[in-house]
């Protein structure tokens, strides 16, 4: 046949006589003309890449879209190819009923389709480069296009051919199209004037993309990458070349941060507020607060949802036309067509769309623009919801700067409920943010998905809907029983982690006693517990799931069984798979309707709870303070280290001699004006109505130092408080001096005066490294750094960190002790550049040398050489005669005012009880050695400290094992390990569960999908069957058959159903058993390590595997395998069924399936690292939230809280940038998997057609090629979330492998002595001791022997071995030569339970556990009551323990904070005597008492245990004067070993020199 533009089967075609525009093939070759101009005039311009130095604005981005009407031209454009594709397909459908090629019907349409691609092109690349001058050629195009077009429809009009003509309407449009599309070019030139105008003008690019640091580009690039995320490649791609980093995804776009989002909140939360002002009952609304904020993107995006639901239903109407034009074409075949005539070549719609091959391209096209608008929709909701979430927590944050103490204090608003609203209330809210727009589209879906039902079925579809609605409640029910379960869950295991970290915190202790199995059951049993709850979480789960996949099953059953009985005409295969596919689409909204209505419940209570929140009691507005809140940033003033002052040219030289010639402390009389706060007839109360302070008249002079003194609990730190305006103040006022006139010095004027420099009692540290903690936001200066750190004598403690002062510490870092906790505190008070410095108790937690050094360098020197005013508060009587004024405070009154002279003059009795308690202390004083508690608290930093190289190693668990073999770090190994996924882990996990119940998943699964298929396989054959047999059968023959059929049918969905049911129980069995075992074997082997791998490992890493990992296997898991699994068996068992039907399918899968390899492989490195960002960045804003709220005092007396604002923003929008990205990462996967979805529909479609077998098949095939593009995207999905859950199981994997003590001894338990040890005698031979087998020794051939019943001391200088050779005896430490003989038994053959429980040990720091007394004495519950009584009463607890209620059952708060340390020591005392061993062990055991208590213990121990050998390690060496033997080490040997008297008498002994140095 020859081709002829204009066909070669009619003569009249060329011929023009009627008049040129009379002939139909010239006005169709007369349209090809604007295209090809178009073609030619920009494909050079395109080629050239002129863009290059076009641009006048230099813009990293290619994104910068600002031609005026830029989305309607691409919506335009879009719809201009979409009706171009029509008139292509209009063209060759009437092509193929001529006789010969009339090349005119579509040719001009393929090349308008090219030259509108062309166009869209052109205009992009245009306008990224801003050369709108080449826009003319575009203008032309559309004119010359709209003319070509106006001439073909006037001539149609001429014609007279009828508008229900398809090529009529075709050109209809396309005439208003390329109207509008010239409207739109002549509108940029009317506004950017960039022809026929003489100025243009001129544009700047918006604020995000002249910032290089904006890397999220969704709000700025064109229609087609935001509906594909396009701009996303870069990032995906480069993903594997390197981790994305924080750095990688840049800042958040300025319409997304949280401040302008919070703006936006507070003011319509404002408007609210003046709405309910004149009622007082009613609370202003969030939810319209929240609608006025974020209203507009809510609609937007149920608009595209609406959109994507109402496409969703061309997916059964295709299928049903296909297979209704299938079963025609095969039956028809044996009608010839008649061939159209030439001259009426047109088309109706109706006979258009009866093509197959139309209906085929007609879903594809209604498939990707259903899921671009349901990415759309889910994208604008992601974003809304985040906006949301950042808004809320800036509110929430500014109302926590605001709130009164009080309310913090009395419990009204614990932290608790603080971090809860931060870290649950806020996501609930973003949660139903995401989902609300199903709230109003599922049930517009669902009547729609029945009237379509009920079109195709009548009557019997109204029976299948029935069962989907009546079981859609079980649903609602099922899952609000989930989330109680998983509430039971959440508490159990907060239960259970207690007792971990209780566990973890004291394991020294309860190795030594042998008690970590007491403990480890109790762990147990509240894991059992944790479990059952787990078990019915679970069981719901698993019923959630099986309603999910049962559901369809039994709603089809229902429906074509009765419409089988019901209807006389047999089952159409069209009807069927349409019907089929229908309840599919409505399984989904009647499931998920559920969860969101479950989630707007939740949000109900949110919203309940933000708003009690907001609404709850604020501070006073400090007006009294005065000047401007925001903190201004001074230059610290320089402090060098010199007494003499440096001459200042810039002071008059009167006020240097003045300041010269002053003594240090002026002694002349306060002056009024010389008073920098003054308190008259105060009385303030903690927000009860009470007054805890009441008639409070002080004065605080400037300069000068000011102690108070007092009982405990007498209102010392509440006075500070109140004058800070922390307390309510019930009457009388606090007035600051405004003005220092006074201050001779030109610096100090310059300091920020309202700003207070404050340390409260409980130390507050930030999570950040130590010079931020002690910098604080103001700037650096090192001569100010230095004097401070060394006034607090921080510089030993900074040297032993691994990092010195950039370490972190803090919650998330190094756990500091207390004294080394308090002393940054009060550094950071010192640093600040303030008038006014409060220390609340700076020395309670130091001992004497460093209180003593605090005194002389920090306050006496660096803050009275500043002039600065101090209040002290404090305990250390001898640093009276220090202070220049002294307030004394009783019972919340004041009880004297003035000087240490006027006190001595006029309250002479209160002077005496000073100076008898003073006397005291400087007792203490004299006695305490340099060996004392810092040194201590050093000593066990030091050796958590120093192992840093094997914490390192714990902290590369990611590594994968092969790698840490080949060490060499080229690129391809870190990418083959970023894509590999983890099947090593994987397997672990999965045989963690027990293989037989391995194997019931893995047969119960492919059973139940091939059970599933099976049904759907059957149904296509009796369908079909009906068909063929229709014609030839009688009634009785189809009776049989129908019942045979239905038989059949059903048995098969009652299997299915039965299967769906046991799966997913047994996938949810199986996770059960491995979380059960996982977590078994954890605790276990943790509890039984040895004490070196808890000085190494930091304890929130342990704790980490015992909280987030644990819960990960506990809960997440189980249902993504479930997921998985499914996804994948079904897209599985669709491919199969589609390449069953037509094999010619498996061709066309080839490239399908090489694209969706790399789709899934690129996405989930990305993922993967984006999932962690997210994580990571989570953490710090609770943290810094959680910190807030336990710093408030602090802040608000800094006057940081702007500061902290900032922090807090920056730190949200850091979260919020990477779950924005995760968010678009997750559109950018579903958008190409959903697309992939469409190209197998479409091949499977097309070749079902060609190829295919009958109808029932080719709906079968369709059918499942739809299910196909549902869950293509989860299967990857799955796989990233499975591959980041896995790190959980690897991880918990890494400490399983790790060396236990060894338990077993050579002895059997039984072998031992009853009565083991009876005498008490110790030999010490030729002893070799070491921490672990690759470090150095630590104590070197000892040798001793001491006699039953002596009392022996062992000192010598901190690191010297004295604690190694204590732990030597409960072998916690490896002997690795020489023996310890106790009564004549070896303890290295003994069981170390056996060995650990006779003996007795008290450790330097006190540890109890909660529980009750009794409890902490005698966890084994073997001792009688008057044994324990008997124990208290030697450690002078007895009457303590009376006066508590509940005597011995008197519960011990978590690590015993409501006991003073010194009282916790006497508890281990007791705890020792209550275990009536022969042997004690004293480690430093009185390093936290002071004088009088220790005095008695060392009666108790001389009396109570003279019968017992005591071995003590000293380092107050006064405790040991009156020992039997003493011994004096030194790097790990014995120098000296003999009585004391015996070593007093040498002159030059190290023994003798250590008392000296004591006196």
């Amino acid at each position: 046949m020859r081709l002829a533009f204009c066909g070669n089967d009619n003569a009249s075609a060329y011929n023009i006589s009627a008049g040129v525009l009379r002939n139909v093939c010239f006005v169709d070759a007369l349209n090809l003309v604007p295209h090809v101009f178009l073609l030619f005039i920009t494909f050079p311009i395109l080629f050239i890449g002129w863009g290059s130095q076009s641009s006048k604005v230099q813009i990293h981005h290619n994104t910068w879209l600002h031609f005026p009407g830029h989305n309607l031209r691409w919506i335009l454009t879009f719809t201009l190819l979409f009706v171009h594709v029509c008139e292509i397909a209009e063209g060759i459908v009437s092509d193929t009923q001529m006789k010969s090629r009339h090349l005119h019907l579509f040719l001009p349409a393929i090349m308008g389709f090219v030259a509108a691609t062309v166009s869209i092109v052109y205009y992009h690349n245009i306008e990224t480069s801003n050369f709108p001058k080449l826009l003319l050629a575009l203008f032309l195009y559309w004119i010359m296009a709209f003319v070509t077009k106006t001439i073909k429809l006037v001539r149609y009009c001429q014609d007279g051919v009828p508008f229900s003509q398809l090529r009529f309407c075709i050109t209809g449009i396309m005439v208003i199209l390329y109207g509008l599309l010239m409207a739109v070019e002549i509108n940029v030139i009317r506004v950017r004037r960039y022809v026929f105008f003489m100025n243009p003008q001129k544009v700047k690019p918006p604020e995000d993309l002249q910032d290089l640091g904006v890397r999220f580009l969704q709000p700025f690039v064109n229609l087609l990458s935001k509906a594909t995320y396009w701009w996303m490649n870069t990032l995906i791609i480069s993903a594997h070349k390197k981790p994305v980093d924080l750095k990688a995804i840049g800042k958040l776009p300025i319409a997304m941060r949280a401040l302008t989002n919070y703006v936006c909140l507070k003011e319509a939360y404002e408007e609210q507020k003046k709405k309910v002002a004149d009622q007082p009952n009613r609370s202003p609304s969030i939810w319209l607060a929240m609608y006025s904020a974020f209203g507009r993107p809510i609609l937007l995006s149920s608009t595209f949802r609406y959109l994507a639901d109402l496409l969703g239903f061309a997916g059964p109407l295709c299928i049903s036309g296909i297979v209704q034009g299938f079963q025609n074409t095969t039956n028809n075949t044996n009608i010839t067509e008649k061939v159209k005539d030439s001259s009426n070549s047109y088309l109706s719609s109706e006979e258009f769309l009866r093509n197959v091959y139309v209906l085929a391209v007609l879903l594809f096209l209604a498939l990707i623009l259903q899921r671009t608008f349901l990415q759309a929709s889910y994208y604008v909701t992601t974003e809304t919801g985040i906006n949301l979430r950042g808004a809320l927590l800036a509110m929430i944050y500014n109302k926590i700067l605001r709130l009164s103490t009080s309310n913090l204090s009395m419990g009204e608003m614990t932290l608790g409920q603080i971090n809860n609203l931060v870290a649950i209330e806020t996501n609930q809210l973003m949660w139903f943010l995401f989902l609300c727009p199903n709230l109003w589209a599922m049930p517009v879906q669902i009547i729609m998905g029945v009237i379509l039902l009920y079109n195709l079925l009548g009557v019997s579809a109204l029976v299948g809907a029935a069962v989907i609605v009546l079981l859609a409640p079980i649903q609602y029910f099922i899952a609000t029983k989930l989330a109680e379960a998983q509430k039971s869950t959440l508490d159990y295991s907060t239960e259970r982690l207690k007792k971990t970290n209780e566990i973890l915190k004291g394991i020294k202790l309860l190795k030594l006693y042998a008690w970590e199995h007491i403990f480890c059951t109790s762990v147990e049993e509240t894991r059992m517990k944790e479990l059952t709850s787990l078990k019915t979480f679970a069981l719901h789960t698993s019923l959630s799931i099986f309603m999910n996949a049962a559901i369809p099953i039994a709603a089809v059953l229902a429906t074509f069984v009765t419409y089988a009985y019901t209807t006389d005409k047999p089952l159409q295969p069209a009807q069927a798979f349409a019907s089929l596919s229908l309840f599919h689409i409505l399984v989904t909204p009647l499931f998920l309707l559920s969860t969101v209505v479950r989630f707007a419940v939740k949000a109900i209570v949110s919203v309940q709870k933000l708003n009690e929140f907001l609404l709850s009691d604020e501070i006073g507005d400090d007006s009294w303070r005065g000047g401007d809140s925001s903190v201004a940033y001074e230059s610290c003033k320089k402090h060098t280290g010199l007494h003499t002052k440096a001459i200042n040219r810039r002071q008059p030289l009167r006020y240097q001699l003045e300041s010269y010639e002053q003594p240090r402390k002026p002694t002349r009389p306060v002056e009024i004006d010389d008073i920098a706060i003054k308190v008259t007839n105060g009385y303030f109360s903690w927000g009860s109505g009470l007054a805890t302070l009441s008639n409070i008249n002080i004065r605080i002079p400037t300069g000068q130092m000011t102690m108070i003194v007092g009982q405990v609990g007498c209102g010392k730190s509440s006075l500070l408080l109140a004058i800070l305006g922390e307390m309510q103040t019930l009457e009388g006022k606090v007035h600051w001096s405004n003005v220092n006139e006074t201050e001779p010095s030109f610096e100090a004027s310059r300091r920020n005066r309202y700003s207070v420099a404050y340390a409260a009692q409980k130390p507050w540290l930030l999570n950040a490294t130590v010079e931020e903690n002690i910098i604080f936001g103001s700037p650096f200066n090192k001569q100010r750094y230095k004097a401070v750190t060394d006034a607090c004598s921080l510089q030993p403690d900074i040297d032993l960190l691994p990092f010195g002062d950039q370490t972190e510490i803090g919650e998330r870092g190094i756990n500091l002790s207390g004294g080394q906790r308090q002393r940054i505190c009060v550094a950071r008070a010192l640093y600040q550049n303030t008038n006014i410095v409060f220390l609340d108790d700076p020395f309670s937690a130091l001992d004497i040398h460093l209180s003593d050094h605090l005194m002389q360098e920090g306050i006496l020197k660096f803050l009275q050489e500043d002039k600065r005013t101090l209040v002290l508060v404090t305990h250390k009587l001898q640093y009276l005669p220090h202070a220049d004024w002294i307030i004394a405070m009783k019972d919340g009154m004041v009880l004297r005012e003035g000087t240490l002279k006027d006190i001595q003059n006029k309250d002479v009795e209160l002077y005496e009880h000073w100076k008898t308690l003073m006397n005291r202390q400087d007792q203490e004083l004299e006695k305490d050695m340099e060996a004392d508690q810092t040194t201590l608290e050093r000593k066990t930093l030091r050796r958590a400290m120093y192992p840093r190289e094997s914490k390192s190693q714990l902290e590369d668990e990611d590594e994968e094992e092969e790698e840490e073999e080949d060490e060499d770090d080229n690129m391809s190994t870190v990418l083959r390990l970023r894509t590999k996924m983890p099947w090593k882990t994987c397997w672990r996990y999965l045989t963690s569960g027990g293989f037989f119940l391995l194997f019931l998943m893995i047969f119960s699964k492919l059973l139940k999908h091939s059970v599933i298929v099976a049904i759907d396989y059957w149904l296509a054959t009796w369908t079909s069957m009906d068909n063929v047999n229709d014609v030839r059968s009688t009634d009785d023959v189809k009776s049989t058959n129908k019942t045979y059929h239905v038989a059949v049918f059903s048995i098969l969905s009652g299997a299915g159903i039965v299967l769906c049911l046991i799966t997913s129980l047994t996938v949810e069995w199986m996770g059960l058993t491995a979380a059960k075992n996982l977590h078994h074997n954890l605790l276990n082997k943790i509890i039984l390590g040895p004490i070196r791998f808890f000085d190494m490992t930091p304890l929130g890493l342990i704790l980490n595997r015992f909280s987030a990992d644990t819960n990960i296997i506990d809960q997440h898991i189980p249902p993504t395998l479930e997921s998985l699994t499914r996804s994948t068996l079904l897209c599985l068992s669709a491919i199969g069924m589609i390449s069953y039907a037509t094999p010619w399918f498996l061709v066309a899968l080839v490239p399908l399936g090489i694209a969706f390899y790399f789709i899934q492989k690129y996405f989930r490195v990305a993922s993967k690292d984006l999932q962690e960002l997210d994580d990571s960045t989570q953490l710090p804003l609770l943290c810094h939230f959680s910190e807030t709220a336990e710093g408030l005092t602090t802040i608000r007396a800094f006057r940081h809280e702007a500061r902290f604002k900032q922090r807090m923003l920056e730190l949200t929008d850091t979260n919020n940038i990477a779950y924005l990205f995760l968010s678009a990462a997750n559109r950018w996967l579903e958008v190409r998997t959903d697309y992939l979805g469409a190209c197998i529909v479409l091949t499977a479609a097309v070749t079902s057609i060609t190829e295919g077998p009958h109808s029932g098949f080719v709906g079968l095939g369709l059918l499942y090629a739809l299910t196909i593009t549902n869950y293509l995207n989860w299967v990857v999905r799955n796989l990233a979330d499975l591959e980041v859950q896995m790190g959980a199981v690897k991880k918990v994997h890494s400490f399983l492998n790790m060396e236990s003590e060894n338990y077993d001894g050579y002895l059997d338990p039984s072998q031992v002595p009853k009565d083991w040890p009876q005498e008490g005698e110790i030999k010490i031979e030729n002893l070799c001791v070491r921490y672990e087998n690759n470090l150095k020794p630590v104590l070197k051939h000892v040798k001793a022997y001491i006699k039953p019943g002596q009392k022996v001391g062992i000192c010598g200088r901190t690191g010297s071995g004295k604690s190694s050779l204590s732990l030597a005896f409960f072998r916690m430490v490896d002997i690795f030569d020489g023996r310890i003989v106790i009564d004549g038994i070896d303890i290295s053959k003994l069981p170390l339970h056996t060995l650990r429980s006779r003996l007795s040990i008290i450790l330097q720091d006190p540890i109890l556990f909660s529980g009750s007394i009794r409890f902490n004495l005698d966890p084994e519950c073997k001792c009688t009551d008057d044994r324990l009584w008997e124990a208290l009463e030697i450690a002078q607890l007895k009457n303590m323990v009376k006066s508590l209620p509940g005597g011995l059952d008197a519960m011990v708060t978590e690590g015993g904070e409501n006991f003073s340390v010194g009282q916790r020591q006497l508890f281990c005392l007791a705890r020792a005597f209550v275990r009536k061993s022969s042997i004690l062990i004293m480690d430093e055991a009185t390093a936290s008492i002071d004088m009088a208590t220790e005095n008695i213990l060392q009666k108790v121990v001389m009396t109570a245990f003279a019968d017992r050998t005591v071995v003590t390690i000293a380092h107050r060496v006064h405790t040991i004067l009156t020992a039997d033997l003493v011994i004096v080490m030194k790097r790990g040997n014995i120098l000296e070993y003999d009585t004391p008297e015996n070593l007093l008498s040498q002159e030059d002994g190290i023994f003798a020199s250590f008392v000296r140095a004591d006196m």
